[in-house]
């Protein structure tokens, strides 16, 4: 089937066109007749198969022929989605579909001035899209008159329906009319979401293409077992080995995301993060770099899971693995897009083996098992207790069973969990979380256990270290070396640290100190 078969109208034919598409995609063939019909319509497809032009086109068709050439001054159409980078995108998608209908559409988002936006819906405009905290501040202060409103939709309708934007999109409805249509899209909808639709829609049509978390089929899934240590050395590992082009990296928190962005930098492969402590503009540079290309690796936190479309993602990489199985379906829909094919790779520790457990059942799959050179069966058979993460607020546990003690086996320092060998712990004696150990260490960002780094492996495989090992003349590398000693690391005896501080060793990058340093409640206190 073509799109000359929906019954479309010419400009929107012209610009589907223009844009090179021809055929529609299973969602849009499903549902741009229902919408065209005036029907409620909860659509369900993977990511990445369409479905921002499946309620895009329908819409643009209907204002088109009501408009009747009257100047645009109160909205009629209300799109909500749960991101600034997912508004922006619709936005785009109005733009190309609508280019030869002349409609006027205005975005508004956190994270930017309000003025501009303002002076943009006192000019008028036919089409809001809309992040729910910033149109609430606006409906506040009587910018917005939604009173006229034809057309509501909720984008990823299933994370904007959940508890932390329920009241939001609560207040908001209360603000529309009775009688208009209302579109929720989405790639997951879970049971309980679906029972609280019956609230916001009239007699609905459920379209269901595909089985709900269902990963698109050209996407190749694999699995490395591995200690959380040794996630970074096998994330250059597979950068340099397979040479990704275009690779995007989900991690667990906002803090990681900086940390790895700038780690990969420094070793000279183009990366940045994007999480929800950057700013807007700080954002959309990211992702306007990423998508020219500027950027190999962009690090994001979940932000960037739902609903933005980069084209040419060929690997995305689960760095940590998600604790909720449907934003696994999320965050590898970024790649194979529009039919493409693509891969994705998930680093599972022990604890995260149960989280792997719950995505192969919900996705009903069996994901590839890798081998590699960081192996670890104890990932692989974690099972109970093991293979799920620790209770939040106990910390790393050291081997003397404490929290915040003094590290067992005679070590020196007070333990962030001392005595733990993974994670962000402390080492194999008890040191000092977050940095070296005095004596032999085993932690993931922090110490390694007399293994060397990626930056100095030995004298032939150093990268920013400079040849005659003195102290102090490190270069460019060196600020670098002391921000990192600050804000995260510890130093110990005899220990090589990826970033940290290392008496008569080499840090990771690249500079030899002679003295060692200790961390406590994440202050850095030098000895000499």
């Amino acid at each position: 089937m073509e799109f000359k078969q929906l019954k479309l109208i010419d400009p929107i034919l012209r610009a589907l066109e223009k844009k090179g598409y021809v055929e529609p995609t299973l969602i849009q063939e499903k549902t741009i007749p229902l919408l065209l019909d005036n029907r409620d319509v909860i659509g369900i497809a993977q990511t990445g198969t369409g479905k921002t032009a499946a309620f895009v086109v329908p819409i643009l068709q209907r204002l088109h022929e009501g408009k009747e050439n009257v100047r645009a001054t109160k909205p009629k159409a209300l799109i909500l989605a749960p991101t600034r980078e997912l508004a922006v995108q619709i936005s785009e998608s109005f733009n190309d579909y609508g280019t030869f209908l002349g409609l006027k559409r205005t975005t508004v988002y956190g994270g930017v001035g309000l003025r501009p936006q303002i002076k943009d819906l006192q000019r008028g405009t036919d089409i809001i899209i809309a992040t729910p905290g910033r149109l609430l501040d606006l409906m506040s202060q009587g910018v917005v008159d939604l009173r006229e409103i034809e057309f509501f939709v909720l984008d990823e309708a299933d994370r904007m329906l959940d508890m932390g934007f329920l009241r939001d999109i609560q207040k908001i409805a209360l603000a529309l009319p009775k009688v208009k249509q209302s579109l929720f899209f989405s790639a997951t909808m879970s049971q309980d979401i679906t029972r609280l639709t019956q609230k916001f829609l009239r007699d609905p049509v459920r379209m269901e293409v595909t089985p709900q978390s269902t990963p698109v089929e050209k996407i190749e899934q694999s699995v490395f077992f591995i200690d959380p240590e040794n996630k970074i050395e096998l994330l250059f590992d597979l950068i340099e080995s397979q040479k990704m082009s275009c690779m995007l990296v989900f991690v667990k928190t906002k803090h990681k995301a900086d940390k790895i962005s700038k780690m990969l930098n420094h070793n000279r492969i183009s990366s940045d993060a994007i999480h929800g402590n950057k700013s807007q503009i700080q954002r959309m540079r990211a992702l306007k770099d990423f998508k020219a290309g500027k950027v190999k690796v962009l690090v994001a936190t979940d932000i960037a899971a739902r609903g933005i479309d980069v084209e040419n993602i060929s690997h995305v990489v689960n760095f940590d693995l998600p604790n909720e199985p449907e934003n696994y379906v999320h965050r590898i829909g970024r790649t194979a897009r529009a039919g493409t094919e693509g891969i994705a790779y998930s680093f599972c520790s022990s604890e995260e083996r149960d989280f792997l457990n719950q995505i192969e059942r919900i996705t009903k799959t069996k994901t590839n098992q890798m081998e590699h050179k960081y192996h670890s069966n104890k990932a692989k058979n974690a099972v109970g207790v093991d293979a799920k993460p620790r209770p939040r607020g106990q910390g790393f546990q050291g081997r003397n069973g404490s929290r915040f003690s003094r590290g067992g086996n005679g070590s020196r320092g007070r333990s962030f969990g001392g005595g733990s060998k993974s994670g962000f712990g402390g080492g194999k004696s008890g040191g000092n979380g977050f940095g070296g150990n005095r004596g032999e260490s085993r932690s993931g960002f922090g110490s390694s256990n007399n293994s060397g780094s990626r930056f100095n492996r030995d004298s032939s495989e150093k990268r920013f270290s400079n040849d005659s090992g003195s102290s102090n003349n490190n270069g460019r590398s060196q600020s670098v070396r002391k921000k990192f000693d600050k804000r995260f690391m510890g130093s110990g005896k005899n220990t090589k640290s990826k970033y940290g501080k290392n008496k008569g060793n080499r840090s990771r990058f690249g500079s030899k100190v002679s003295g060692s340093s200790r961390v406590r409640s994440g202050r850095t206190s030098s000895r000499r």
